[in-house]
């Protein structure tokens, strides 16, 4: 398992070249937008996930897809400065952004660090290509923030493995291919030691979908349930028992994710118009406070903080890269992203007040609709407090803290009791 997923390879063409070639590219073969007013999308509907699949076959066809890939699966095999340089040449541009997270950063990175040639060969090119989405199924009903205590089921029976269980808030379920699904095989071994990962087609027998809709609305996420679903060993990733080290690099990628600090993401700016990044000085505007000092000073509090966030990324990138950071300091950017999301929410909607809940015919609304997701960075990845505990004991090296379920076999651990 490698420390770092994309080994760049030797090219002739400067990074400027590069962007330049991008740049004539991208004028003729892909959409203009206004990267301060995208288009608008649901990512809980279907439409926004063909149309994706849609452009990135372009970037494919055009010879820009997966920069960071390496050559031999369908990528570039670039140092991550050639996809920064395709990053800003394409931000006028529709691209399919939709597809990073997790597709490209976190689930065909893993594939990438931990699966067998043959699933590498199969898997990589076809989500350069645009033609498989994939997507997580780790999270339990049961299960909080304990990964490694998943009760979802894989049993032995002649050359098969028969699954059964559920798995809940899984991200973009409805609209993918595969997914990377974490199953227990050995009940008699501690709970970190007897998990195996397996890659399941969605669409299999024996999987029930359903969405989950939130609170604002939103049904992007899904809960399966898994009934005597059978699969092959070619669906193992890495070993048989060996699914937390698989698992553990899949949390790795996640964290650099949803910190915004994989090499592996095609593209940058919003999905759409609700992703846009908040404009204080046209929210004090349009609030009639753009003379008030105590708001000019929550605004500013809030954009030093956002700039703060993009230069710890470039750090934590580079410092694990050059190894003077372990991996597990992508946990840094995790909780630096989840501190600043809630600063940036609560801040917009301390400024709209009254405006930002209850609809008025403006769009200041719209920053109350997304107070409402505002907790969720807390989540993805594993929550903050999980993070802070990777910090602690992985980083700065406290010592570990202490778990009575620690080397007990995982049917004697007690489960649902008070």
């Amino acid at each position: 398992m490698t420390e770092i997923a994309s080994a760049p390879t030797e090219t002739t063409e400067s990074v400027e070249e590069f962007a330049a070639r991008a740049q004539a590219w991208l004028a003729e073969n892909m959409p203009r937008i206004d990267p301060n007013n995208p288009p608008e999308h649901d990512r809980g509907e279907e439409k926004p996930w063909l149309r994706a699949r849609e452009l990135q076959r372009r970037l494919w066809e055009g010879g820009f897809a997966g920069i960071c890939f390496p050559k031999e699966y369908g990528g570039l095999g670039l140092p991550i400065a050639y996809q920064k340089a395709f990053d800003e040449v394409s931000r006028c541009y529709e691209l399919p952004i939709i597809l990073n997270t997790p597709t490209f950063t976190i689930c065909a990175a893993t594939i990438l660090d931990t699966a067998g040639e043959e699933q590498k060969q199969k898997h990589i090119p076809a989500v350069l290509r645009g033609d498989e989405v994939l997507v997580q199924l780790l999270s339990e009903p049961s299960g909080g923030s304990d990964l490694a205590g998943v009760i979802t089921r894989a049993d032995r029976r002649g050359d098969k493995w028969v699954i059964n269980g559920a798995k809940t808030w899984s991200t973009s379920a409805f609209a993918a291919d595969y997914g990377l699904m974490l199953a227990r095989t050995d009940w008699d071994a501690p709970k970190h030691e007897g998990l195996t990962m397996f890659l399941v087609p969605i669409n299999s027998p024996g999987i029930t979908l359903r969405r989950i809709k939130q609170v604002n609305g939103s049904v992007e996420f899904c809960e399966e349930f898994f009934d005597n679903l059978e699969l092959g060993d070619d669906a193992v990733v890495g070993e048989v028992n060996g699914g937390w080290q698989v698992a553990s690099r899949q949390l790795y990628h996640e964290r650099r994710a949803v910190g915004g600090g994989s090499e592996f993401a095609s593209g940058i700016g919003a999905e759409g118009k609700s992703d846009v990044p908040i404009d204080y000085v046209a929210l004090l505007e349009a609030t009639g406070q753009a003379d008030n000092e105590r708001a000019q000073e929550m605004a500013g509090r809030a954009l030093v903080h956002r700039a703060v966030r993009e230069q710890l990324i470039e750090h934590v990138y580079h410092g694990v890269l050059d190894g003077s950071l372990p991996p597990a300091a992508g946990s840094i950017i995790r909780v630096t992203h989840a501190d600043i999301h809630h600063l940036e929410f609560d801040t917009a909607l301390a400024i709209t007040a009254s405006a930002g809940v209850v609809d008025l015919g403006d769009e200041l609304i719209r920053h109350g609709e997304r107070y409402l997701s505002r907790q969720a960075a807390a989540l993805g990845g594993g929550t903050t407090e999980i993070a802070r505990n990777i910090i602690g004991e992985r980083v700065l090296g406290f010592p570990r803290e202490y778990a009575a379920d620690r080397g007990v076999p995982f049917k004697e651990v007690k489960r649902n009791k008070g």
